[in-house]
């Protein structure tokens, strides 16, 4: 494209974000939405499945075919929710605990080698224009939802 769109250039940059993460992953056999998932759940209390899925922004079909995957792999265990007896907290294992440290690594590694390249400025900038682009699109505010192709 002779001008690049803004959203050309969010597409274009996450896809090479997603692959770098997925090269990465695959050394440890795993994928980069595991590891966005092993991050996503308290090490501690662990997560309800059901605040799963919109913290990760993602829907529940995709977001319960990783969770299986991780349960057959041993990365998470699920438990009953004692404060609510119909749902259930998805939990890591000791495994999934050493995973989530990779996973948090490589996170920390990329943000490092971002900032060593981008003045704190700069990133500040970054993360405004990222914000005001997700509040335009949650606050329905650059299509008029009345308006009929």
């Amino acid at each position: 494209m002779k001008d690049k769109t803004i959203d050309y250039v969010l597409r274009t940059t996450w896809l090479a974000v997603n692959k770098m993460y997925n090269d990465e992953a695959a050394k440890f056999e795993t994928t980069m939405a595991t590891g966005f998932t092993l991050l996503s759940i308290d090490p501690e209390k662990g997560t309800p499945s059901t605040s799963l899925g919109p913290k990760m922004g993602m829907e529940a079909t995709s977001l319960s075919r990783i969770l299986k995957t991780m349960e057959t792999r041993g990365l998470i265990e699920r438990k009953p929710n004692p404060d609510d007896g119909r749902g259930v907290l998805i939990h890591l294992t000791p495994f999934g605990k050493e995973k989530r440290e990779l996973s948090k690594d490589r996170v920390l590694t990329f943000n490092e080698a971002v900032k060593k390249h981008v003045s704190p400025e700069k990133m500040a900038h970054f993360y405004e224009v990222a914000e005001t682009i997700n509040d335009l699109i949650s606050n329905k505010k650059i299509f008029n939802q009345n308006e009929r192709s």
